[in-house]
């Protein structure tokens, strides 16, 4: 049954437009969780990049001169070697593409929900939808959001390059969107795409999977309630199987993001994502796919908590 006009008029703008107030929820929620979790996120992509074999193949002295460091010793590294503002570098970007991605993304996958796929007799979502439900928003969001992730990457990178006297490629976020599309084109600005999808599907099938079967789970076998604390559980255990599955495309899409390129804008050291997989477990061991878990992990886990309560 259709709403009057008049009456419609009068109604809360989150009843007139459900789809968009939650999208504009989630990119809200989304930001606050980015700015809070962010030296995280450095940290993390910092980690990726340690011992990065492939640049032996170009005479880069950087993977034989710097020591190994752990999560903790690195943010300390950064902040003591570049200053405590820089565990932010590349956090505009990183703004704009969670706005786009998370609050994207859930609000696809909440459509695929309620509207395409729909609950089962028992108002519960059953796990096959859930899977492919969180594959497809993933995967959609995470496409459209590539090249703010491209941007962050590299940004991420920059205080790095300038401790080992290396120029910076960039003046600021506009600069890095307006340097790579002129060198690249708009092919360009979807560099490490491939790797980007397929870790966003993974991760998407690891959170919305597990933290919908975990929490469904306790509100009807423990005597916990749809509150904070199951929101907390669920999350820590979604994205603890987001992390693990996710991770290797994680370390595969920013090495593929930050390699160096021609004039042309194509790679100097991977072909492709499969190629730098091959070099990265061939050079580093097969635990090299897994630099970065643990900050991905906390990083994940704090931002699930918001977001999935927001939701």
């Amino acid at each position: 049954m259709s709403v009057p006009e008049d009456e419609e008029r009068l109604l809360p703008l989150a009843q007139r437009w459900p789809r968009a107030s939650k999208f504009l929820l989630s990119g809200c929620a989304a930001t606050v969780a980015e700015l809070a979790t962010f030296p995280l996120d450095l940290t993390k992509t910092r980690l990726q990049m340690q011992g990065e074999a492939a640049l032996a193949r170009l005479g880069d002295s950087a993977r034989e001169s710097a020591p190994y460091r752990g999560m903790v010793r690195t943010a300390l590294g950064i902040i003591q070697e570049e200053g405590f503002l820089k565990l932010w570098q590349g956090v505009t970007p990183a703004i704009y593409r969670h706005i786009v991605y998370s609050g994207g993304r859930m609000v696809t996958y909440e459509h695929l929900r309620e509207v395409v796929f729909g609950k089962s007799e028992d108002k519960h979502y059953p796990l096959w939808k859930s899977v492919i439900g969180g594959m497809m928003a993933g995967v959609v969001g995470q496409f459209l959001a590539n090249p703010t992730d491209l941007v962050k990457v590299q940004m991420q990178m920059e205080g790095k390059r300038k401790l080992e006297g290396k120029p910076l490629r960039f003046r600021g976020v506009h600069h890095a969107f307006a340097k790579i599309l002129s060198e690249g084109g708009i092919r360009g600005l979807w560099a490490g795409w491939v790797p980007n999808i397929q870790r966003a599907a993974l991760v998407n099938m690891g959170d919305l999977t597990t933290y919908d079967t975990v929490k469904h789970y306790l509100v009807l076998n423990t005597p916990l309630e749809d509150n904070i604390m199951t929101h907390g559980l669920s999350s820590l255990c979604s994205g603890l199987v987001a992390s693990i599955l996710g991770t290797p495309a994680d370390v595969i899409k920013s090495r593929i993001m930050n390699q160096p390129r021609d004039k042309q804008g194509r790679g100097l050291l991977y072909k492709s994502s499969t190629d730098c997989l091959i070099q990265a477990v061939q050079g580093e061991g097969f635990m090299s796919l897994y630099k970065g878990f643990l900050p991905s992990w906390l990083r994940m886990v704090t931002n699930l908590v918001g977001l999935h309560k927001a939701t």
